[in-house]
C-alpha cells in the first residue's frame, strides 16, 4: 500500500506549483530564482513570436522582457549545457554537472559521425585562437576541405569546438543573435566551483533527488528524463538505495486509473500548504517544461499535445506552431497564432476550445486579456483575427 494517494486535482496542483505555474504571474522578478526552481531553461532558435526561453520566463513572471535571459548569462548565474535538449542550467548545479561532461565526452567518441572532427592537436590549435582573442563563434574559424551540403554533416572546426563544449573544455560565453560564443572553459566556471569534486553516486543522488523535487511525484523513468544524465539503470539503483527514505505514491490519473510513483518526504507539507491555483488563463510555449514529457501531460491532465514543428505541413492536426491554454489546473484549449512584424500586429488564426469547454463570455474575456499581455510582451499590437 502507498504512503500517500494523491487524487487527480492534488497531482494536478502539485505540478503546476513545481513549475511555477500555480500562483499570479506577479511580483518581483527574479530570473535566477526561476531558473533554479525550474532546474534548466530550455534554449530554442525558433523566434515564432518570441523565442521560447523567453516566453517561459514571462509565463511565470510577467515583468519579465524578452533577451534579459542573455544578461543572467553573462552575468554567471547559468552555464549553457546539454539537459534533453541545449539549456542554460543554474551555476550553483556545476559540480553536480561534472560526470555529464565525461558522458557526453564519452558517447562522442563513439558515435562514429564524429570521426571527422580534429585530433588533439588540431582541438588545441583551436583552443589556443580562443585563448589568444577571447570568445570566438563558428564563423570565425574555416575547415579545408569539400563541406557536405547534408545538413547533419558540419565542418571540422565546428565538430572540434563542439566536442570540446560538450566535454566541459569550452563553455558558452555569450549568444548574440543566437549565435553561440565559446570561451575556455576556465573563463565561465567560477573557481571555487570547478573545484568541487562530488564522486559519481554522490553525483547521481543530487541528480534524482533534484529532479524528485521538482517533478513533485515520479516514476522511474520520469526521474531519468527530467534531467537526461543519468541512465534509468543508474535511477533504479539509486531508488533500491534509497526507497526507504522516500514516499511512496499512488497518483489518480485524468482516466481514473491510477499509477504508482515517489515522492521526497516533504510532498505531503507542500500538498497541505497549496490554496486555489490562480484562475487566469495562461497562453505556454510550445517548449514550457511544464507539457515537456507529453506522456506524462496526457496522464494527468488529459490533455493530448503534440509539438507540428517539425511535422511535415500535410500531417499536422493542428498547426505549425501552436499554443496550449491553461486555465486554472485545466488545459482549455490551444491556439494558432501569426506575427506580422512589419504590421506590428499579432493575429489569431483559430482558437479550439478542448472538448467539453464552453467557451463562454468569461472565458472568452480572459483569453483576450492574456492575448494581448502576450501581445505587448512581444511589442504587437494584438489583433483578434
Amino acid at each position: 500500500m502507498s504512503d500517500v494517494h494523491l487524487s487527480n486535482g492534488a497531482a494536478r496542483r502539485l505540478w503546476l506549483e513545481r513549475h511555477g505555474l500555480f500562483y499570479s504571474p506577479t511580483g518581483p522578478l527574479d530570473v535566477p530564482q526561476i531558473g533554479h526552481a525550474l532546474g534548466f531553461v530550455q534554449l530554442d532558435s525558433i523566434r515564432h513570436v518570441e523565442r521560447a526561453h523567453d516566453h517561459i520566463l514571462w509565463s511565470r513572471n510577467q515583468s519579465y522582457r524578452a533577451g534579459g535571459l542573455d544578461k543572467h548569462l553573462q552575468e554567471r548565474d547559468f552555464f549553457e549545457h546539454f539537459t534533453h535538449d541545449a539549456s542554460l542550467i543554474p551555476m550553483q548545479f556545476l559540480p553536480m554537472w561534472q560526470r555529464q561532461f565525461q558522458r557526453h565526452a564519452e558517447k562522442i567518441v563513439q558515435a562514429g559521425w564524429w570521426k571527422n572532427m580534429p585530433d588533439e592537436e588540431g582541438r588545441a590549435a583551436l583552443k589556443a585562437r580562443i585563448d589568444r582573442e577571447g570568445p570566438l563563434s563558428t564563423k570565425d574559424f574555416e575547415s579545408e576541405g569539400p563541406r557536405p551540403k547534408a545538413m547533419w554533416h558540419r565542418p571540422a572546426h565546428k565538430l572540434g569546438l563542439d566536442y570540446m563544449w560538450y566535454a566541459g573544455e569550452l563553455a558558452t560565453s555569450y549568444r548574440e543573435k543566437f549565435i553561440k560564443y565559446y570561451d575556455l572553459a576556465e573563463r565561465i566556471f567560477p573557481k571555487d566551483l570547478r573545484g568541487v569534486r562530488l564522486s559519481h553516486d554522490e553525483q547521481i543522488d543530487w541528480l534524482c533527488r533534484a529532479a524528485l523535487e521538482r517533478l513533485g511525484f515520479a516514476s522511474l523513468g520520469e526521474i531519468q528524463r527530467f534531467w537526461g544524465a543519468c541512465s534509468a539503470t543508474e535511477v533504479k539503483i539509486w531508488l533500491s538505495k534509497h526507497q526507504g527514505a522516500l514516499m511512496s505514491v499512488s497518483i489518480e490519473l485524468a482516466d481514473k486509473s491510477v499509477a504508482e510513483g515517489w515522492a521526497l518526504p516533504s510532498v505531503e507539507q507542500r500538498l497541505a500548504k497549496l490554496g486555489a491555483p490562480s484562475q487566469s488563463m495562461r497562453l505556454l510555449n510550445p517548449f514550457d517544461p511544464t507539457i515537456r514529457d507529453r506522456k506524462r501531460t496526457e496522464r494527468l491532465f488529459g490533455f493530448s499535445y503534440r509539438n507540428e514543428i517539425f511535422v511535415p505541413e500535410a500531417q499536422r492536426q493542428w498547426g505549425y506552431y501552436v499554443y496550449p491554454l491553461l486555465e486554472g489546473e485545466r488545459f482549455v484549449g490551444r491556439v494558432l497564432l501569426r506575427a506580422d512584424r512589419k504590421a506590428g500586429s499579432l493575429h489569431i488564426m483559430r482558437l479550439w476550445p478542448e472538448d467539453g469547454v464552453r467557451w463562454g463570455t468569461e472565458r472568452e474575456r480572459k483569453w483576450q486579456a492574456e492575448f494581448r499581455r502576450f501581445a505587448r510582451f512581444a511589442g504587437l499590437e494584438a489583433v483578434s483575427a
